[in-house]
């Protein structure tokens, strides 16, 4: 982990942590080739959370490695605080795997957060690689609705600053909400998003990390026992 900052605050702390941290976000393109993409994900059930980083090979987005870990709860859900509630566990799961990935895609937001550092920038900056944020629903901004063809999508604007893109992923399903999280550039993030969709509307990367932070293993020829023996 390149930085880190504690994790034991109040809502009014890390509302000023992010605001502090948003201003070190790299919002161009720094980032080599991608062979290796992760797909990051957070599961919360009694009080216990459980984070999923599956690595796709980005050529076929086939699971090649997966690391997981779980930690208690210990931040309240606060919304646009979700990094404070989850962050820690996804970087323990990040410093399991054993594949460096060359880009992270996280189910949550980047940019497109009221202090535009969602979990995809914080995390991405902690750990300086690049990241983006694919999330389901919206969390602040405005937008028209993007036309319905697969990677058509509509500018995300908040307070007049583009601060991601609604991107349409299939035909009449709904859209999922593009940001940049760090090292990347929003042209780039699209692509990627784009790149790693399957005909669902979800990408392969956020689909892989759901199921495993449920539980499921992916098919990966090696076996990772110890992972699973938390």
């Amino acid at each position: 982990m390149k930085s880190s900052h504690s994790w034991d605050l109040s809502p009014q702390e890390a509302s000023d942590v992010q605001s502090d941290l948003a201003a070190r976000v790299e919002r161009q393109l720094r980032m080599g080739p991608v062979r290796h993409v992760a797909g990051i994900d957070v599961s919360v059930r009694d009080d216990v959370a459980r984070a999923a980083v599956v690595i796709l090979d980005f050529g076929g987005l086939d699971p090649v490695d997966y690391a997981i870990a779980t930690r208690p709860v210990t931040f309240p859900y606060v919304p646009g605080l979700l990094a404070f509630r989850e962050g820690p566990v996804v970087l323990d799961a990040l410093e399991r795997v054993s594949t460096t990935p060359d880009l992270l895609i996280f189910d949550g937001q980047g940019l497109a957060h009221p202090r535009r550092l969602g979990i995809a920038s914080h995390i991405g900056l902690l750990v300086d690689m690049p990241a983006i944020g694919c999330a389901k629903s919206r969390l602040c901004g405005q937008h028209d609705e993007p036309g319905e063809e697969p990677g058509e999508y509509a500018s995300l604007v908040d307070k007049g600053e583009a601060i991601g893109a609604v991107l349409r992923t299939r035909r009449r399903v709904k859209p999922v909400y593009v940001s940049i999280g760090h090292r990347v550039d929003l042209a780039t993030s699209v692509e990627y998003v784009s790149a790693c969709c399957r005909g669902y509307r979800l990408p392969e990367t956020t689909r892989w990390a759901h199921r495993v932070a449920g539980g499921d293993v992916p098919p990966i020829q090696a076996s990772q026992p110890l992972l699973f023996d938390l």
